[in-house]
């Protein structure tokens, strides 16, 4: 069977945002144990009852991605159950406004607190779970580590200065960790990511759409940056999740999956 994880542990951190909530039933639909990892008791627990449901086993792990040793009392909960940790998702991040530019503004009026809480949160808040869950990996001799990158690491997107620097980071974080797992630890340990082209999330709500809820122009302005001519659906992240996830793609590592609808190879004309 193609695309096995069955009875796989895979981590989410910011499992249950839009996004990472929608990898989390995908990977239970697929049979996976699920394990949901944020500061959002609530939030998370009414997900592992929503996963549940399906029949799987799930639970939630609370824990700040930027705190090492709370994520590692996570990681300890996880394997003292399952005895392992096969697949960890780096879903946590976000943008601010202060690490934003408004209209009207210049980068020079940028917030520079706000573009280091921007940092941490995306880039170290991917550090601390890869490390953290990358020493079980190393430890079994296995795993895939998936982060989630950004169309705004790859070329300029205006505004977004504070989250553009961190998704790129994350793109060498991926590449560099890649290298290391692999002379160290041996080819079993996998870390690739996703690049998601433009989905209405939480955090970017207030940029893409007007008050009424209709597009703004800058959610227009991607829609004709994009071939396939509109946003993407959190959904249409999920098979290349599965697929690196999975053992099929046990030739990868240190790849960055655009899943963007062709926003990322269009000249504009």
């Amino acid at each position: 069977m193609m695309f096995d994880i069955k009875d796989r542990v895979a981590v989410i951190t910011g499992g249950y945002g839009v996004l990472g909530s929608s990898m989390a039933r995908c990977l239970a639909r697929q049979g996976a144990r699920v394990v949901i990892l944020g500061r959002r008791a609530e939030k998370g627990e009414a997900l592992v009852e929503e996963l549940k449901a399906l029949g799987v086993e799930a639970c939630f792990g609370k824990a700040d991605v930027l705190n090492k040793s709370e994520v590692e009392e996570v990681c300890s909960a996880v394997v003292n159950r399952w005895g392992r940790v096969d697949i960890l998702i780096n879903a946590a991040g976000g943008n601010i406004a202060g690490a934003t530019i408004a209209p009207g503004q210049t980068v020079l009026d940028m917030d520079i607190e706000a573009y280091q809480q921007v940092l941490e949160l995306n880039l170290k808040g991917t550090v601390v779970p890869t490390l953290v869950f990358g020493a079980q990996m190393a430890r079994q001799k296995k795993g895939s580590v998936i982060n989630i990158s950004s169309m705004t690491a790859q070329s300029v997107v205006t505004r977004v200065v504070g989250y553009s620097s961190a998704k790129a980071g994350i793109d060498n974080f991926t590449k560099w960790v890649a290298v290391e797992f692999a002379k160290k630890f041996g080819e079993g340990i996998r870390v690739n990511a996703i690049a998601p082209g433009f989905f209405l999330t939480e955090q970017n709500r207030t940029l893409m759409t007007l008050p009424d809820g209709s597009y703004s122009e800058r959610a227009r302005e991607v829609i004709r940056a994009t071939p396939f001519g509109r946003l993407g659906k959190p959904e249409e992240l999920n098979g290349a999740v599965v697929f690196l996830a999975s053992d099929d793609s046990c030739f990868m590592t240190g790849t960055v999956l655009p899943v963007d609808g062709g926003f990322s190879i269009f000249s504009g004309v």
